[in-house]
């Protein structure tokens, strides 16, 4: 064979290999394309949709709350949320010390949510006005600016744990905002958001225009009153250096609240700079021992009984009364008072010798029947039920202490529910805090009416017990500073020592406090003011007395209630006003 022949042979062998590796590497493409497009496409596109779309839920705008007359207490807001794609920073270093001066956060914190390892970052959820606008005026590329809901609450402080607040997703976690979440949020759809590769979305991807929006809830609370409380609330505790205090107004006749205030104020707009001690609606979720403001009470069990009149007499025991060994003291010594005199002069020891004559099964019954030892059932979260321990575990000075208010524990509604139903001629009504639930229109979707739970006592010894409550605001009462010129005030003090954490009273520690109504005779109002831990004096007809005849005073004028025997005239009007 020749050189030349044999040349021809090498060449073709070496064209032969290389087209059969050729031919393998177009089979394998082949029937890689195959497996691909044939076994494993539709894996491969939903794969592929997953770089370029990125799925979000969105939620409507959340309802209003507002006061029994419209005004706003909670309402929802366009404002607009600070995001960053981290691939498309220039410069990681200078954009996080930029972006921290601008959204006053620490560089530090800032620089790690630029990581590029990240496409897409929350910067600053429902940011302020100022901070998009500073943020804007950097000129950093990479950033986005989009719009979302943020709760406002217009009238800041006024009645804050009362309404409580939602989160930065629009979710209620307190008061209000948290019992009728479910009415508030508005609709949820999810819609798809194209993302280019840097995860930039494309023009276009808009929050659908018909998203529902949520229902708003209007509440019993009016608005002016709850200024009025709040500010002798204020003044009371500010003077007497208490640790806090509580103050609630009721419309007796229908058990609507119409003013629920508590001190320290809160104000949902920046509830992360408070203690969560205050967020709490503590009118509604604290147990307390009431001390002789109970004596209204266990004084309408003997009279409704049958077991006394005001005029039954008791001796007092000038001051110092033991049963076992146990002693009881009042403040004042005191020989033979009326039962009327007992609740004026609040005598311990004419209290509990009623008490023993009432028996403790009697006692029991009526005070569970005013609602202690039972949660009302009012619209708001964490309501306590208290304590009323069975009549048949009572040793034999148990049931004279609860007839003054110690060895049960009770609610602030719980009491002022319980006042309003002697003012309400024996009749307790459940405590309303919601009138209605409207929708975006303003057409009602669930309306909320005064309930009668029971009768409590006869309606003539309501007035009876209202009669004997007034000679407490009276020359020589207790509650001397709760009362009105030009109105007839009932009422009943309340001084009780607090028990600490081992169970035992604690020295020099008070609830100060007076609950009343007026105008005693026809009843438009029922008041409570407790003071918590006062220590420049602890009495309640000197701590909260005052603040009583502040709020009444002022919400009868506001309600054009007139003074004197003509003060049912204007009931009509005044109910009429008062329901918007």
């Amino acid at each position: 064979m020749t050189t030349t022949a044999t040349a021809t042979v090498r060449t073709r062998l070496r064209a032969g290999i290389v087209g059969i590796f050729f031919l393998m590497v177009l089979v394998a493409i082949s029937a890689q394309a195959i497996r691909l497009h044939v076994f494993k496409g539709a894996w491969l596109s939903e794969r592929a949709a997953r770089e370029y779309e990125r799925a979000m839920v969105v939620q409507g705008k959340r309802g209003a709350i507002t006061d029994r007359n419209g005004s706003p207490l909670a309402v929802s807001i366009d404002s607009r949320s600070i995001a960053v794609y981290p691939l498309r920073l220039k410069d990681r270093t200078a954009a996080a010390r930029q972006l921290a001066s601008a959204l006053n956060q620490p560089r530090r914190k800032v620089y790690e949510k630029l990581d590029p390892k990240r496409t897409f970052v929350w910067l600053k959820r429902q940011a302020t006005p100022r901070q998009v606008k500073a943020v804007q005026a950097l000129g950093i590329e990479g950033l986005d600016f989009i719009t979302e809901h943020s709760r406002y609450y217009p009238s800041k402080t006024l009645a804050g744990q009362l309404v409580g607040f939602s989160g930065i997703d629009g979710h209620g976690l307190e008061g209000t905002e948290f019992y009728f979440d479910a009415f508030l949020k508005g609709g949820k759809q999810k819609i798809t958001v194209l993302k280019d590769a840097l995860g930039r979305r494309f023009e276009g991807a808009e929050i659908p225009a018909n998203l529902a929006g949520g229902s708003n809830v209007v509440l019993t609370i009016d608005r002016t009153i709850q200024h009025i409380a709040q500010k002798a609330l204020e003044a009371s505790v500010t003077e007497y250096a208490a640790q806090s205090g509580m103050a609630v107004v009721m419309a007796p006749a229908t058990g609507e609240l119409l003013a629920l205030a508590h001190y320290p104020f809160f104000n949902p707009n920046s509830y992360r700079d408070f203690e969560r001690e205050l967020w709490r609606n503590r009118a509604i979720t604290d147990p307390f021992e009431p001390g002789s403001t109970m004596k209204m009470f266990s004084v309408a069990a003997a009279i409704d009984s049958g077991v006394c009149s005001p005029a039954t007499i008791f001796f007092c025991e000038n001051g110092a009364y033991r049963i076992g060994r146990n002693i009881i003291h009042d403040t004042k010594s005191h020989g033979w008072l009326s039962l009327q005199q007992i609740v004026k002069f609040s005598s311990n020891i004419g209290s509990v010798k009623m008490a023993e004559k009432l028996g403790p099964r009697q006692l029991h019954h009526y005070l569970s029947g005013f609602g202690f030892g039972r949660r009302s059932g009012i619209t708001c979260p964490g309501e306590t039920a208290g304590s009323l321990s069975s009549f048949k575990t009572w040793s034999a000075i148990d049931a004279g202490a609860i007839s003054f208010g110690q060895g049960i524990s009770v609610s602030a509604i719980q009491l002022i529910t319980a006042a309003s139903a002697i003012a309400n001629d024996g009749m307790l009504m459940k405590p309303m805090l919601v009138k209605a639930v409207t929708d975006r229109n303003g057409q009602t979707v669930q309306h909320f009416s005064p309930e009668p739970v029971r009768r409590v006592i006869t309606s003539h010894t309501a007035a009876t017990v209202r009669r004997i409550l007034k000679s407490v605001t009276t020359a020589g009462g207790t509650g001397v500073n709760a009362a009105l010129e030009g109105y007839a005030v009932g009422g009943k003090t309340g001084t009780a020592q607090k028990i600490d954490d081992s169970g035992t009273y604690a020295k020099g520690r008070y609830l100060s406090s007076f609950l009343g109504f007026a105008p005693v005779d026809h009843p438009e109002l029922a008041i409570l003011v407790v003071v918590d831990e006062p220590k420049i004096q602890t009495y309640g007809g000197i701590v909260a007395a005052p603040a009583f005849r502040q709020i009444a005073l002022e919400t009868l004028t506001y309600l054009n209630v007139p003074p004197g025997p003509d003060a049912d005239r204007l009931r009509v009007s005044r109910g009429n006003r008062a329901n918007g």
